[in-house]
């Protein structure tokens, strides 16, 4: 009876733990009953490629959220990321270019000068929130006014001041509209993208010292002080690599 009990009892846990999964398997089981098309392995593909930068940016926020943290600021970073590499990017033959001289760049530079960028904004974030003890919630608040801000003074630059940030560079349009032909299929390089960090973010997570850390912050902070955890410098590292993933998500997005 007893083994019965504790059967129950884990089948229970395990739908309570992931009741959100069963009901969008559910709303997925009624979609695809009222629309049979719908179950199509190139529409599932095209739903993937379309959520794969929201994907990377969620991996940030979830060690974010690991920590007892979140980021309010993470919309207005992504935006800032994809303005500026936007702007970087433009294609030679555009005539409203916002640096009209600056030749061509390799599609990585840019990338990497939003992930430093942003990078440098997160580190910002960790300090705040682990030096000046200032709660997440109003820290990244504040933040998400900055970026807001820089945004918008960046956009708003001469010598064209608010025009639209068009004509980019195929080469870079390329990396998110392009993809590897399976058969009928096309797997697009986004997914591809947010498999790798998604992968390296587990690896992290699972398999360093600072993932164990991560966890301890989150799980008991003053059990992780004791036990030797320095929690300023995790923090700080954690908001630093959410930087870095959404310059990346805001870079792609852009591109999509």
């Amino acid at each position: 009876m007893s083994d019965k009990n504790s059967t129950i009892n884990k089948i229970s846990k395990f739908i309570l733990n992931n009741a959100i999964f069963a009901a969008l398997l559910l709303i997925l089981i009624g979609i695809i009953i009222k629309e049979p098309s719908f179950f199509r392995l190139s529409n599932f593909v095209n739903i993937f490629a379309q959520a794969s930068t929201r994907m990377i940016i969620a991996v940030g926020i979830g060690t974010l959220l690991v920590t007892q943290g979140n980021d309010l600021g993470a919309g207005r970073a992504v935006g800032l990321a994809a303005v500026v590499s936007a702007s970087l990017l433009q294609s030679a033959t555009n005539p409203t270019r916002m640096y009209p001289d600056l030749p061509l760049l390799p599609v990585i530079l840019p990338i990497l000068l939003v992930m430093l960028i942003l990078m440098v904004f997160g580190f910002i974030n960790g300090f705040i929130i682990s030096k000046l003890y200032v709660t997440p919630f109003i820290a990244t608040l504040g933040m998400q006014l900055i970026l807001y801000g820089v945004t918008s003074t960046y956009f708003d630059r001469p010598p064209y001041g608010a025009q639209p940030i068009g004509g980019l560079d195929p080469r870079f349009t390329n990396l998110a509209q392009g993809g590897i032909k399976l058969g009928s299929i096309t797997i697009s390089y986004l997914i591809i993208f947010a498999v790798i960090i998604t992968l390296i973010m587990w690896v992290i997570w699972n398999k360093t010292k600072l993932g164990k850390n991560i966890f301890a912050v989150g799980g008991n902070p003053e059990a992780a002080a004791v036990s030797g955890v320095n929690i300023p410098l995790t923090l700080m590292i954690v908001y630093t690599m959410a930087g870095a993933l959404y310059g990346i998500a805001g870079s792609l997005e852009v591109a999509r």
